[in-house]
């Protein structure tokens, strides 16, 4: 018998609230969270009321962009909502209020926060000329959480910003932990502040501040630099660094970058604890005019000099001041052991715990003891005291993983092997995070990423073939010297072959082919890759405009042989009605070239499916690292590799 009922899927009351994970049982995970979304909103302050007993209300307020009654729909109501999708990595900030932000978001778990406190509240929210008040509610067995009523009124209220309510019923927070946490998570910006129960924390009062002091870089710069214990902010963050503020106005984002140094690797567990802020009123001469970093100056790197020279100090002292008790706890553990060991064996295993304690600071005795443990084992050999540096980080987990991989692979094979995964997973991070920057320099920044990584464009252009040479060279000034100057051609040997147009940049590199009977060298395959700028759109224009370059590159009578030339256009987008692909046949009806239209976002996608999705299961090591400093780090490497 036919049966045309279809039951649709059902929901447990607390569905979501178990789905969510720590961020719905954590008061200071869910707390730190709901702040960092009126970050996201451009807010300047928030104010967070913390209720003394269960059973009445919790508050956080902010001024905010807001939400009209459309966007709450769209983006609160919507599950895993994804604002790099929607809204882009920047933050829009509500009117009169000028700032830049890159925004924590990313798939839209913050917003649910308040159900750690409860299964109901109310969110209040301005946006221009409306107020729209909605009661949120996970009481429903159709759908995980619902808007049980809501009020929307139109008038001129001219004002931004939203106010989230609700009845504490679990997990009441405890003010001053509170208080510590998020002005630890937030301390970088101080446009941005938070109040709890009407009080907030001022840098030179926060507990995790572990020194201060006042620097004379020469007779033209004087800086406050403090250095902050971050551990509290239980969230990582892509604020970690150090940040400099002129005339308390932050000056671009914190970076562990300074200037074209690397001070530690963003990804260290120090950098990702610490945090340095640089107070100055004497740094505004210095400063580009959008505020987003500094000019290359002198007198700055004096400056980053010094910075670089007191974070050694600290970090340091942080490791000194505990190298006693570690060394005596470590020693009574293992006096047994220490005792039947020879002399130099002893000073070798005492150097040995010094080194690690300096080295890692936020190492816990029961890791130096692992460590030890092992040193002993291998006879205190130098290059068993530089493994230890290593081992001491371990987990129980890692051990095991590390003990299978050793039987599997030879070390050799294995640093191969994760070495060039780590290479290829950079380069496709930094193109994620600044191509869609449009402040970014395309011809810097964004080329000799795309052109390192031509595997992006297909296995095929990986070949260490791909070179530039002299008849590719002769056939590039033939075709492109009517649209631009000789200027604007930079030739190296290092690299392909660079044009540069107004809004965009080409490279252009080729495979040769070698002739048995002749012996001569002839180009068989050309790949041309043109990048426009930051957030252009691709038209019809730019397709058939690189298909023209296709035509003059093969007709141009400089290359020998009968090259096939595969052309890529990559822009933010491209138009509805323009064909992504287009084959180039000359008069003889013989193709001769392929015309490719695509993304940033879909070399990204692309690049992590070859990559076998390993980008996603690493996400830890590579979300809270920026940008820039993958960038710099594969120059870098890719200099190296020249040398």
């Amino acid at each position: 018998m036919k049966n045309d009922i279809t039951q649709t899927s059902l929901f447990e009351e607390d569905y979501l609230v178990r789905t969510l994970g720590t961020i719905a049982h954590s008061n200071e995970i869910a707390l730190t969270e709901l702040v960092a979304n009126a970050w996201d909103a451009g807010a300047t302050q928030v104010h967070v009321t913390i209720p003394e007993n269960r059973g009445e209300k919790l508050v956080i307020e902010d001024n905010g962009t807001g939400l009209s009654s459309e966007d709450f729909q769209n983006r609160w109501m919507k599950l895993g909502y994804n604002r790099l999708k929607h809204q882009g990595k920047n933050v829009l900030f509500p009117p009169n209020t000028n700032g830049k932000r890159i925004a924590y978001g990313r798939n839209g778990i913050g917003r649910h926060g308040l159900l750690c406190f409860n299964n109901e509240y109310i969110v209040t929210t301005f946006k221009g000329n409306e107020k729209s008040i909605f009661n949120i509610s996970t009481s429903s067995s159709e759908q995980p959480f619902v808007i049980k009523s809501f009020e929307i009124t139109s008038q001129p209220f001219e004002k931004f910003g939203s106010r989230l309510e609700v009845e504490v019923e679990r997990n009441l927070p405890t003010e001053n932990r509170i208080l510590e946490i998020i002005s630890a998570r937030f301390l970088h910006d101080p446009s941005f502040r938070v109040f709890i129960n009407g009080k907030t924390v001022e840098l030179e009062e926060h507990t995790g501040l572990i020194d201060s002091r006042e620097i004379f870089i020469n007779d033209k710069i004087k800086i406050n630099v403090h250095f902050i214990d971050t551990k509290k902010s239980s969230r990582s963050t892509i604020y970690q660094g150090i940040a400099f503020w002129q005339s308390n106005r932050l000056v671009g984002e914190p970076t562990w970058i300074l200037g074209s140094d690397f001070v530690i690797d963003g990804r260290t567990r120090i950098a990702k604890r610490y945090t340095i802020v640089v107070t100055s009123d004497d740094l505004a001469d210095y400063i580009l005019e959008d505020w987003t970093g500094f000019k290359k100056n002198s007198n700055l790197n004096l400056m980053y000099s010094e910075i670089e020279k007191y974070f050694n100090e600290i970090v340091y002292k942080i490791s000194k001041d505990t190298i006693d008790e570690t060394m005596s706890q470590v020693t009574e553990e293992f006096s047994t052991e220490i005792s039947s060991l020879s002399p130099m064996a002893k000073y070798e295993l005492n150097l040995a715990i010094q080194d690690i304690a300096i080295s890692n600071p936020t190492a816990k005795a029961e890791s130096i003891s692992l460590a030890v443990n092992t040193v002993i084992k291998l006879e205190k050999s130098r290059s068993g005291k530089e493994l230890l540096s290593k081992l001491i980080n371990l987990s129980d987990d890692d051990i095991n993983g590390l003990n299978h991989l050793l039987e599997n692979w030879s070390v050799r094979d294995a640093l191969s092997v994760l070495n060039e995964i780590d290479n290829r997973i950079s380069v496709v991070e930094a193109i994620r995070k600044l191509s869609s920057d449009e402040d970014v320099d395309e011809l810097h920044v964004l080329h000799p990423l795309v052109t390192s990584a031509r595997w992006l464009f297909g296995p095929e252009f990986e070949s260490a073939e791909f070179a530039s040479n002299r008849q590719l060279q002769n056939a590039i000034k033939i075709v492109f010297k009517k649209d631009i100057s000789v200027e604007q051609f930079t030739n190296s040997k290092k690299r392909p072959d660079l044009v540069i147009f107004n809004n965009s940049t080409a490279s252009i590199s080729g495979t040769e082919l070698h002739d048995s009977e002749t012996g001569l060298v002839s180009i068989n395959k050309v790949l041309l890759i043109e990048l426009k700028r930051g957030k252009f759109k691709i038209t019809r224009n730019e397709r058939n405009q690189a298909q023209g370059y296709v035509e003059d590159i093969v007709g141009c009578g400089a290359l020998i042989g009968n090259p096939f030339v595969e052309a890529f256009v990559v822009g933010d987008s491209f138009g509805e009605k323009i064909s992504p692909v287009v084959v180039v046949k000359n008069d003889n009806n013989v193709e001769i070239g392929k015309i490719r239209v695509t993304t940033f976002a879909q070399l990204v996608d692309t690049a992590e499916k070859r990559l076998f999705g390993l980008r996603e299961k690493l996400a830890e090591r590579y979300d809270d690292v920026d940008g820039m400093y993958m960038f710099q780090k594969q120059s870098l490497n890719q200099s190296k590799l020249d040398l």
